[in-house]
């Protein structure tokens, strides 16, 4: 029954050492070592037989792993760290098969004594296309360094052409021969060596794929980790293999509460475009002549400090609307040191799925449990009316635990909810007495109603300070 209805391809899979170099300061993310979790639903109506192919880097060899069977709705997470046939130092990536549909979020995890405390988060993906962008890469900008990965999702090998596109200066292209059908490649921006590469890098990649000795497409995804080369932070996001020429963030800010949106726009195509973004207080700016391939930055309050766009705690979502294709990713921070990614949507679904949801009421302490927000944009036709949008809570074992009814959402405006929402019951869900752990979420719209979703992790490190990270709800049929 293997293969019946789906392959999620996870383009992260790491267990007790990241590939990279170890970090020059005792608080730093590049070069800590983080360990993956799988987190991830059934979201069938029946029970899921699953097995998951492991593939360590650029290799064809398989280390398979056959879970536990997951009741209909449930969740639950795979510690990559403790599986049995994968070393210490394993990088790579991972093929999960199964006869109902998942889909998964990976949660980056640091040593618990690290000082490093975010988890970043990614979404796995069930489809993959012949090219894959990645809106932002860095070397030592920012205070930030990338590691990209790039997974084969054919059923053949495949030959790719990985190019590398600078904001400013002259790009550069890297090729990999003979990527075996599963097995990632990755690029560590920080040991990378090419003529082409100085002491820092602020850009993009579009990496085109073709089955190996031919000119028929082949089939990609990517997932990017960007990490701080002194700070204590890092942060995850999808490539994307889908662009459009109108992309829906649905989280926008200018100093609300400390906090600040900025968007890396990547033009799709080989001529300029012309960009606008659009707030959801109607407040427009537009990015003339963004060059084939290249990127541009977006702020929330605006790219002249002395003009903003939009006044100081403005608080939305946005539209980014092109001349040409794009593909788009957001980076959320704050004032007490949070920095959270997503990608943004080209389209959305009447149902959603979110296979990481966790809340507490009692332990919201530093070191304690976490909290997920989900936030909800309308990016349909029409507005919505209360009660026309529900959240559904599950546990552990797929059992429904309560359904926060949602109210009114106009037409590209968002919403929130999380687990609290649903009363007592959602005190602690997530959690459980035996010190097991496992909470999900769908949300459901009315039929040809479109949602675009993105969640929110965040734990409490200490006083005012918050960590935390985004990932991208999934569509369900």
């Amino acid at each position: 029954m293997k293969n019946k209805y789906l392959s999620l391809f996870i383009a992260f899979a790491l267990a007790l050492a990241l590939v990279g170099v170890a970090s020059p300061v005792s608080a730093a993310a590049y070069g800590t070592s983080f360990v993956t979790s799988i987190t991830y639903q059934n979201v069938g109506a029946g029970p899921a037989n699953v097995t998951i192919d492991f593939f360590a880097e650029s290799s064809a060899t398989a280390i398979t792993i056959t879970p536990a069977v997951l009741a209909a709705n449930a969740g639950t997470s795979l510690y990559v760290g403790s599986l049995a046939g994968i070393s210490a130092g394993f990088s790579g990536s991972a093929v999960m098969s199964s006869d109902q549909p998942l889909i998964a979020t990976m949660v980056q995890v640091p040593p618990a004594a690290s000082a490093v405390k975010s988890r970043p988060l990614s979404s796995g993906a069930s489809t993959g296309a012949a090219s894959v962008l990645v809106p932002t890469v860095l070397k030592n900008t920012f205070g930030y360094t990338s590691v990209v990965s790039i997974q084969n999702v054919d059923s053949v090998a495949a030959d790719v052409t990985v190019e590398f596109i600078p904001t400013s200066g002259t790009g550069f292209t890297i090729p990999i021969a003979n990527l075996p059908a599963g097995a990632a490649k990755y690029f560590d921006m920080g040991t990378l060596v090419n003529a082409g590469l100085g002491a820092s890098f602020s850009g993009s990649i579009r990496a085109t794929a073709v089955k190996t000795g031919t000119s028929t497409a082949g089939s990609l995804v990517a997932n990017s980790l960007e990490m701080g080369v002194s700070a204590n932070k890092a942060y995850a996001f999808e490539g994307a293999t889908t662009s459009a020429t109108k992309i829906y963030m649905p989280s926008a800010f200018c100093k609300w509460s400390g906090y600040a949106s900025t968007y890396a726009v990547q033009n799709t195509g080989t001529s300029a475009v012309d960009v606008t973004v659009t707030y959801s207080n109607g407040n427009t700016e537009s990015y003339n002549a963004v060059a084939g391939g290249a990127k541009v930055s977006v702020p929330g309050c605006g790219k002249d400090a002395l003009n903003p766009v939009n006044p100081d705690n403005f608080i939305g979502s946005a539209v980014l609307t092109a001349t040409g294709p794009i593909v788009a990713m957001a980076k959320i921070s704050n004032t007490a040191g949070l920095i959270t990614a997503f990608l943004g949507f080209p389209d959305g679904s009447n149902k959603v799925g979110a296979p990481f949801v966790r809340w507490t009421t009692a332990n919201w302490a530093p070191g304690g449990r976490s909290r997920a927000v989900l936030a909800i944009q309308n990016i349909g036709a029409a507005d919505l009316a209360a009660g026309d949008v529900v959240v559904n809570y599950y546990d552990k074992n797929g059992v429904l635990v309560g359904t926060h009814t949602l109210g009114a959402i106009a037409v590209n405006a968002k919403t929130n909810s999380n687990p609290s929402n649903i009363g007592a019951a959602g005190n602690e869900f997530g959690y459980y007495a035996d010190g097991t752990f496992g909470g999900s979420a769908v949300v459901v719209g009315p039929v040809g109603s479109k949602l675009a979703v993105v969640v929110r992790v965040s734990t409490n490190t200490g006083g005012s300070t918050i960590d935390g990270e985004d990932y991208n709800g999934s569509p369900l049929q």
